[in-house]
Formats: C-alpha cells, structure tokens, sequence
C-alpha cells in the first residue's frame, strides 16, 4: 500500500515534543508495586553504570533504611548536602534544591517521589522539585510505588483499607522519558520484610497485619504491570507514527467492525463486544457513508442508531467518508493499528458472487497482515428495520412527471426539427433531455426518461412509422449508450451532492468552532461564557438549550431562561445527570423517553452545570459525529470558565498580597507618624504639669490642638484610602459654585495656614460644576496642606480657577523648594514622601487621596515645576 502524506498536526506535535526534549532533562522513575521491591538498589545500580562511564552523577536525596547493600552504593557516589530544617523543636534534614542547582550535575538521584517535604522549604512536594531541577535541564532518576499515584487513590483504598495522602499527579507521569519496572513475586517480597531487609521487625510486624498481605500485594502487583504495560503500549503507539503509519504492530490486540444498516449489524456488534471482553482487547465501530451505497436517509438513520448501540456497549464509534469502501476501511485500519476487523456478509447464490465482487472479499484481499473475521448470515437477517424508522422521503412521482414531460418537450422539438435533421441527429435532441433528468441525481426517473425516450423515438420517428419494430441495430446500440449515459451521469451528481453536502457540513463545523473560540477568547465572567455557549449549541443543533447552574443547596436552578421553568420529571434527571456526572435522556440508556439530553458540564476539579439540550427535530438528534462535535464545544466552553475561574483566583490572592501588604506598610506608617505627636503632646503636658501655678497654658495648649489636628487628620487619611481602595465611596453630585467650594477648603485650613498669605485669581463667570462638594473640599485641603508643608512660612500659595474650553482648571502654586523630575511621577503614588520630606510631613496618602477623587469626577490632575522655584499642582474637572 503506497504511503500516505503525514498528517501536518502530528507532525507539528513531533516537533514540539523534540523541542521540549532538548530544552528539559530526562525523567526516569523506576516503579513498583510496594516497599521494599528493590527501586532504589536498582536505581543506584543504573546510576553507578552511568557514572563509571564518566557521566557527572551525584545524590539528591537517596534513602537506605539501614540496608547495607544500599548504604554500600550510596558511599560510591557524590551526595549534596542535605539542609537542616527546624520542625516542632527537632533539627530535620530535608533535600537542598537550590544546592542541587547550583551544583547542576548531569544526572541527579532524587529518592521517593511521594515525599511531602518539610514546612520551610521551596515546595511542598517533592515531585515539585523534580520538576524544577527537569526545568533546569538536569536528569533525574526517582523511584514511585504504584499506590502513590493520584489517579489510583480510591482504587487503592478500596483494595488495601488504606488511605494514601502522599501522592503523585498524573501529569508529572506523563513527563517521564522512561518507566522501568521493577518487580518482585509477593512470596519473595514478604520473604525479604520477614528478614528485616524492608522494616525494623517492630514496624514489619504491623506490616505484615495490614497493608504487607499477601492479596494485597498481589492486586498492588497486577496495577503496577497494567500500568507499566498501558505506558509501554503508548511509546509503541508514538513509535509506530514516527517510523510509519501502514505497518501494524499487533503489540495488542484492536478490532474494527464495519457496519451498515441492515439488522445484522446489531449481530456483528455484540459479537465484536465477546470477542473485545475475550481478548481484553479496545475495539471501534466505523460506518463508511458513500454515494455508493444509494442509502436513503431512513437507512442512515438507522446506521446511526447501530453505531449508538455500539456506543452503548463500550466502544469508541467513527463515521467515514469515502466513494471506495475498502480504501476507506483499510486506511482507517492501518491509521488506528487494528490487528482484527470483523466484517458480516450475506449469503448469496454462487452466480451473483462470480459475476459481482463482494465486500469482504474484497477486504480479505487488500488486509495483507491485519486478521478478517467473516460474519455470515442469512438474506433476512440483513433488511432493515421498517418498525424503527417511519420513512419520511417524498415518494418521487413528481420527478417522473418532470420525466414525461421531458421527454414531451424533446418530442414537440423533434416534430419540427424532423423535416431538417437526419434520423439520427433527433436522438441527440433525447439524450439531452436523458442528461437533464440524470443531473437531477435520481436514477429511477432517468432510466424512466431514457426508456420512454427510446418509445417515442421508435414510434415516431423510426421508418416504419407508428410501429415498435426496431430494423437498425444501431439504434438498440443507441438505446444502450442513453442507459449508460444515464448511469454515469445519475451516479456523478449524487456523487457529487455527498461531497457538496460533506464540505458544507464540515465548512459549518469548522466557522462554528471558530466563531466559538474567537467569542470565548474575548468574554470572561462564568454567565457570559454559558450564554456564548447557549447560543452556540442553539445554532449549530437547531435546538433549545437551557443551562442549569447549582444553588447554594445543591439543587439546580435554571439560569440561562429565566422564564422557563422545569416539571418535577425534568428536573430529576437533569440532577440525577449533575449528581452523577452522567448523561441522560434523549438519545442515551437512562431515560431515553424524554424529549431533552441533559449534558453535564463536568471539569478538572468540581462540576460547573448542567445544559437542558431540547432539538426541534428529535429524529435527526443526536448522531455520533453530532455528539462529537457537542462534545468539542462543550470542552472548548469549560475550559475557557476554567481558566476565566484560575485567573479570579490568581486576581483575588494577587489583591489578598497587596491587602497584606498595605496592611504592614499602614501599621508601620501609623507607628512612624503617631511616635512624634504623642512625644510632643506628652512633652507638652508635662509642661502644663510645671507651669499650672503660672497660668502660661495658651501656647501648650495650642500646640497640644495642633499635634492633635495632625492626629485626627492622619486618621482620616487611613480610613479614605481603605474605602477608597474598597470602591464603596459613592459621588453625590450637585450643581455648586467653584469659588464656594474654594472658601470652604481655606476655611478648614485657616489653622493650619497660621497667617500665609493665599492669593485667589478666579476668571470672571464661571460655571457651576456637578461634584460632590464634600470630597472636592477634601481634595483641595489636601492640595493646599501639602503646599504648606513644603514651602517657607512667609511665602504666599497662588491658587487660580479658569475656563478651559469644556474644562475648568484649578491650580495650586507654591514658591518652596520644589520637586524633582524622579518625583514627578509618583509624587501621586500611596505612602510615597518624596526624595527629602519634611519633619512634619503625614503618611504620603494626601496626594493619593486627591488623585482618587478628581478621577472618581472625570477629571485629571498633575504637577509642574514652577519657572520662579516652588511646584504647580494643576486638576480639571469636566463642566
């Protein structure tokens, strides 16, 4: 068979897998069913062959429970430095990662692979740093016990009683360049724990009552062999597409049943379930739909429901397109490694097989090394089923009207023509309307047309006149050729409706998936995406779909359609189908008498909802190849929530950080700031104390107002921020005069101005502005405070408000010492003081809190140095 062109995603797959091989180091885990099989010695053993070959080796982390012979090749290697890790007032040793890479060896031995590491450490599992130092491109051996592996836990407990907390994900399995098993009878192994070689006698004691059985051993040993064996059959299969894809490598045994729609495919498939239970063995269902099979679409519907069935019953169905139905199945064949293909065919009369070719003769030909097994049955058994489908194909006498009255319009033009035409040159003017009927691709109406053609011809035509009788042989010869004719054309337009229909179909998948993805992409919030999904699954299926999303009780609720409510039946199954995670209804083994398919919406780590699917036409719903495609978008929609849910989740810890953070930096800011006010209002208290009886208390008391105006503004500063930050200030906006808001802040700073001289410069007219007076007045204090802080106490504040197109502009200038160009930018920012602060400067949140509330006003705010010295604080505020 010639070699077929290599698929381009298998090949761009190779080629990502190359990459990543030469990028990262090499994984072995040396594996067993239990303790004390021999992993280590034998990945010590390995790893002292690699290091006398001059391979740079060293220890990570290699345990030796007291075995001598571990303890003898441990002292033959290089062994990093475990670090020394307190843990409940104990010293404890722990494997030393940074160490570890630092060092960079070739080939590092890091033991036990379940192991949880100690609380201070980089990570918490050991198979985190495995995975690091493999980032790193170093080459790592470990050894893992079949109960370690997370996708066995229950199985685990269920066999043993026991519980394992220490365990491996799957997908760092999947990392592993190289499994190596290794193994040990159960006789041997609690030969060996009897002899002290795996526990302390104290420990195999209770070893050998509880988890060291010897059923126990034996079930743990079979899951490691099925294990090991799936593993080695997937590098088979990867082996297998990298050197070709036609050769099969019957390394394990996989059937293929080819099916139709005749009742004796129900045969073939329970029979390809024995042989599959039998031989422990996967087994697929294809059905081949071709323009050669003139299959109506009751026929096809019930080649849909045999591939159901087979579903059903554990395999894993396929639908192929194809004129050659021996190509097709062949190919699929090789593609998928089948060793066996079971195939049924009709018992027929011995003439019909010496003049027609059969299909499973033709597959037993071109099979070459892949085993045919030949179901044979008898005639009746390969009818359909007329009960199962009420066949809705319009019977076709209105074709064979357009047929006759083709044939009328060819002999009308023929009857004028006849004078001028040779006998011969009419027929053309039939065979046109023969083609014309065959293009409309039913060969019933044309063979119809070209016979009745050929009548009308003879008896109106052919000499004699008026008669049937035919003297030329030419024209039987001519009557063959119209036949022929009819054939070939009928088969080419039906053939070519199938492959129209086919590219449609999938052209629609394919801008389906696309526009699925492209939504998905652009959308994020859990609601939005199930509508995306909603609308998607309505269109593409031509059906209703409601989405029912868990309650805090647990109950399902109905989201999507809020209009819409459920009966009791309805809602059962659809909880029945989000409890279990199964689906039910329509089309499936539980309830397939309701009128819906209810889909769960199952992910990686907890159950999302349940879609209500209800199509318009339940006859046509729900194929394989359309539960496939349901299949894709509803993985496309979860795993687009899944990843809209881990990004809220890396949003809320980010935002629980800077909480933290923020959460330090004011404690600390409230330390600092409250330290030198308090010094100063205790200081000034003991003065009062010593000056009572000389009544000198207006000075000291008027500083002890200050510090405490200084205090109380501080606080005031704090509790802005967080509501700020918490977003649960409101505006309340109002028309107010400019000049108004202005007065009112120089007001509240008077004390604090202590006789500054402020200069106002206000345009003439200005419009009132819709703001919240009370936050802007806020706004203003903090501007004009921070003015007063950094510049001298005789030097004047220039504070200005002008119309600027649609804007007004409000500036506070000051003549102090300025701020630097490195400032400009954060001058604005939270706690930030600048380069050189002031003794008595606050916290660093005035400024925040003033950028805060001109924005949450639509307005924008800046600073610029001054020409003559000093900085200009501008804002505006949109009319």
């Amino acid at each position: 068979m010639p070699r077929s062109r290599p698929n381009p995603e298998t090949l761009l797959e190779q080629a990502d897998e190359e990459e990543r091989l030469q990028k990262k180091g090499k994984l072995k885990i040396f594996f067993g069913a239990a303790p004390g099989v021999g992993k280590t010695y034998s990945m010590l053993t390995e790893a002292l062959s690699k290091l006398t070959g001059g391979l740079d080796v060293v220890i990570g982390v290699v345990e030796s429970h007291g075995r001598k012979d571990i303890e003898i090749l441990i002292e033959k290697f290089e062994a990093i430095l475990r670090c020394n890790i307190e843990y409940r007032n104990k010293q404890l040793q722990e494997f030393d990662l940074e160490a570890a890479i630092k060092r960079h060896p070739t080939l590092i031995m890091v033991d036990e692979m379940a192991h949880t590491n100690i609380a201070g450490v980089m990570h918490t599992k050991r198979w985190q740093d495995i995975k690091e130092l493999l980032e790193r491109g170093i080459d790592v051996y470990t050894t893992l016990n079949v109960q370690h592996i997370e996708s066995l836990n229950d199985v685990i407990k269920q066999i043993t009683g026991v519980i394992v907390h220490e365990t491996v994900p799957d997908s760092i399995l999947e990392l592993a360049d190289s499994i190596e098993l290794v193994d040990l009878p159960p006789e041997d192994l609690l030969k060996r724990l009897e002899d002290g070689k795996i526990y302390i006698p104290a420990q195999a004691e209770l070893a050998l009552q509880h988890f060291f059985r010897k059923a126990n051993l034996s079930a743990l040993r079979e899951l490691a062999l099925r294990f090991t064996a799936e593993r080695v059959n997937q590098q088979v299969q990867t082996a297998r597409r990298d050197i070709s894809e036609q050769k099969i490598w019957p390394t394990s045994e996989r059937l293929l049943v080819c099916i139709d729609h005749s009742t004796f495919s129900i045969k073939l498939i329970r029979t390809a379930r024995r042989m599959a239970t039998s031989l422990q063995a996967e087994w697929l269902v294809i059905y081949v739909d071709s323009a050669h099979n003139q299959m109506s679409e009751v026929e096809r519907q019930i080649a849909i429901e045999n591939l159901r069935f087979a579903k059903e019953l554990g395999a894993e169905t396929s639908i192929l397109s194809g004129d050659d139905l021996v190509k097709e199945i062949i190919e699929f064949s090789h593609i998928n490694n089948i060793t066996k293909i079971i195939i049924g065919k009709k018992i027929r009369p011995r003439w019909r097989d010496m003049l027609f070719s059969n299909l499973s003769d033709e597959i037993v030909r071109a099979s070459n090394s892949i085993d045919v097994y030949i179901i044979t049955g008898e005639a009746d058994e390969f009818k359909i089923k007329s009960s199962t489908f009420v066949s809705k194909q319009p019977f076709l006498w209105l074709e064979y009207l357009y047929g006759i009255i083709t044939v009328g319009v060819c002999t009308l033009i023929n009857y004028f023509s006849y004078p001028f035409l040779l006998p011969t040159n009419l027929v053309l003017i039939y065979l046109l309307g023969v083609v014309f009927m065959a293009a409309r691709g039913q060969l019933g109406p044309s063979i119809m047309t070209a016979l009745v053609s050929l009548m009308t011809y003879a008896l109106l035509f052919v000499p004699v006149a008026l008669s049937f009788t035919i003297s030329d042989a030419h024209y039987l010869i001519t009557f063959l050729v119209m036949l022929l004719i009819t054939e070939l054309i009928t088969h080419l337009t039906m053939t070519a409706k199938k492959q129209s229909e086919s590219t449609r179909l999938q052209e629609r998948r394919t801008a389906a998936l696309y526009r699925l993805n492209r939504e998905l992409a652009s959308h994020r919030g859990t609601d939005r995406l199930l509508q995306i999904a909603v609308n998607h699954i309505s269109d593409v299926f031509d059906c209703d779909v409601l989405v029912l999303l868990p309650g805090s009780s647990g109950h399902l609720m109905v989201r999507s359609n809020e209009n819409q409510e459920l009966d009791v039946k309805e809602r059962s199954i659809a909880q029945w189908s989000y409890d279990l995670g199964q689906m039910a209804g329509l089309g499936t083994t539980t309830l397939p008498s309701s009128k819906s398919l209810y889909y769960p919406m199952q992910g990686t780590s907890d159950k999302i909802a349940v879609l209500r699917i209800q199509p318009k036409n339940p006859d046509k719903f729900i194929a394989p190849e359309q539960l496939h495609l349901l299949e894709t978008i509803i993985r496309q929609v979860i795993l687009a929530i899944e990843v809209d849910r881990l990004q809220e989740e890396v949003k809320k810890s980010q935002i629980e950080i800077e909480v933290k953070g923020l959460r330090s930096i004011l404690l600390s800011s409230i330390a600092r700031e409250l330290q030198i006010p308090l010094a100063d209002i205790q200081s000034l208290l003991k003065h009062l104390i010593d000056d009572l009886d000389k009544i000198q208390m207006a000075e000291p008391a008027q500083n002890i107002q200050l510090y405490s105006d200084q205090l109380n503004r501080l606080i005031e500063h704090f509790l802005q921020t967080l509501q700020l930050e918490a977003g649960v200030i409101e505006l309340k906006t109002e028309p107010h005069a400019l000049e108004k808001i202005i007065n009112s802040a120089l007001i509240k700073v008077k004390k604090i101005a202590n006789e500054k001289p402020i200069i106002l410069h206000f345009d003439s007219e200005l419009p009132t502005i819709q703001c919240d007076k009370t936050l802007l007045v806020r706004a203003l204090i903090n501007l004009i405070e921070n003015a007063i802080k950094y510049t001298p106490t005789n030097t004047p504040l220039d504070i200005s408000a002008k119309l600027n197109d649609k804007f007004i502009e409000i500036s506070v200038a000051d003549q102090g010492q300025g701020i630097g160009s490195e400032d400009l930018e954060k001058i604005f920012e939270k706690f930030y003081r600048g380069q050189n602060p002031p003794k008595s400067t606050g916290a660093g949140l005035g400024l925040f809190i003033c950028r805060s509330i001109i924005q949450m006003h639509g307005g924008r705010i800046w600073v610029e140095p001054r020409v003559n010295g000093g900085s200009i604080f501008k804002f505006v505020l949109p009319i």
